[in-house]
């Protein structure tokens, strides 16, 4: 429940002063506190970063700046208010259901989904640059140097990272705005439209990044994925869905030194660890499956 604390935050927001309202906490969030505030005429959610930002690389301007841009694009939250001295950032509430990974298994909200990236893609480019091969190795670095835990023999794998970059090198089209983060939770589907919601790890990025970390986050099948590229691109593209699934497999990987990084460091009650090593044996799995080289080919033209 909110405390004095959460009190003392909120009778210091601009958008806030001389009104009443109610309080309560929202569920999810794991690098954030999220906070529903209902007044009279509106509702807003409150989001309270916690003090682990600098170690996964979140620069809380760009998530502003990003969100104002994702808001004008038609599919983030309008933002109300940001207050860097408070750790605070302010967003309308968006009345709609949560996604889960099994509604991204039906067609009608996938196809919502991929509607919402290619809007947010068509928009005003992000303020900063996205790219999981620089983050992977910053990430690996935090945690070596706070000597946290890594899963065994991840090291092994960073000769394929490479060969990875150098295919997708090939056939590189540039960047668009990108979510970067696309948890089925992160989706807020009203029936009409599906919002994006939450940019802290947004910015200017493959496209296929998105897509395969659609796909990864859920853990979908390939047929899903096939399907995803299908309706994002408008017809299906071997060469675009090998770049998805590598790209997919980078955010597997990458993603779980933060898992790594938050379970040295961070305070909530959540099994870090086991949320990536989740992650880390299904890249394993990619790494040294039958498929992988054919996927270099395939995403690198040839």
């Amino acid at each position: 429940m909110p405390g004095p604390g959460v009190d003392a935050l909120l009778g210091q927001l601009r958008c806030l002063q001389g009104r009443t309202y109610t309080v309560e906490d929202l569920k999810g969030g794991l690098t954030n506190r999220n906070l529903k505030v209902v007044t009279s005429d509106s509702t807003l959610v409150v989001r309270m970063s916690d003090g682990n930002s600098d170690l996964l690389a979140i620069d809380r301007e760009d998530e502003y700046h990003n969100s104002v841009a994702a808001a004008a694009s038609g599919v983030g939250a309008p933002v109300v208010e940001y207050r860097p001295d408070l750790s605070a950032l302010v967003v309308g509430f968006i009345d709609a259901r949560t996604c889960s990974r099994r509604d991204l298994t039906d067609s009608s909200c996938l196809e919502r989904v991929v509607s919402a990236c290619r809007r947010l893609h068509r928009g005003t480019p992000f303020r900063n640059r996205f790219d999981m091969f620089r983050l992977q190795p910053f990430y690996l670095k935090v945690a070596q140097d706070h000597a946290f835990r890594v899963p065994e023999r991840y090291l092994d794998f960073m000769p394929q990272l490479e060969r990875i970059k150098v295919a997708l090198a090939a056939t590189d089209t540039g960047t668009v705005p990108c979510h970067n983060d696309l948890l089925a939770e992160n989706c807020l589907d009203d029936g009409i439209q599906v919002w994006l919601i939450d940019y802290e790890y947004s910015g200017n990025n493959d496209p296929c990044f998105e897509l395969g970390n659609l796909w990864s986050e859920s853990d979908l099948t390939l047929e899903v994925l096939e399907e995803i590229v299908t309706c994002y691109y408008g017809r299906f593209s071997p060469q675009k869905a090998a770049r998805a699934r590598l790209q997919g497999l980078m955010s597997k990987y990458g993603w779980t030194l933060w898992a790594a990084i938050q379970d040295g460091a961070a305070q909530l009650d959540f099994d870090f660890w086991s949320w990536g090593l989740e992650k880390y044996d299904r890249a394993v799995a990619e790494f040294t499956g039958p498929e992988f080289e054919g996927l270099l080919d395939l995403a690198a033209g040839r």
